[in-house]
């Protein structure tokens, strides 16, 4: 479970042009950096991605808990950070990751393993 090893210092003004909503947050999908299959779907503050970008390690807002979450924490299925795109209307983040075990909490690998709608 290593984090990335070029984890940087990161301050606000590194992307100052990101377009937080009014809650001061921003969505981040999370990609498996070696299969490209899309994990989740978490939610990232300043604060957040600062914690990301210093720790190697995925770290979100929870809006329910309204506290930091870094993935794994509890049950040591981290997610440990290898980039992140910022979406072309700079609204969006896309985190690329190498998972440490499931990311879903019910124990799948992914969080969207349930079908809505196939063509």
């Amino acid at each position: 479970m290593t984090p990335s090893s070029e984890a940087r210092p990161f301050e606000r003004r590194d992307v100052p042009e990101l377009k937080y909503d009014a809650n001061g947050l921003i969505p981040a999908i999370v990609q498996d950096d070696a299969t490209g299959e899309v994990l989740m779907l978490g939610y990232m503050n300043a604060e957040s991605l600062r914690l990301t970008l210093a720790k190697g390690l995925v770290t979100f807002w929870s809006r329910s808990r309204q506290e930091f979450w870094t993935k794994g924490e509890t049950s040591g299925n981290v997610l440990a950070l290898r980039s992140i795109r910022k979406d072309c209307d700079v609204d969006a983040l896309l985190v690329r990751a190498a998972p440490h075990g499931p990311t879903c909490h019910t124990g799948e690998r992914s969080c969207f393993y349930r079908e809505l709608f196939e063509g």
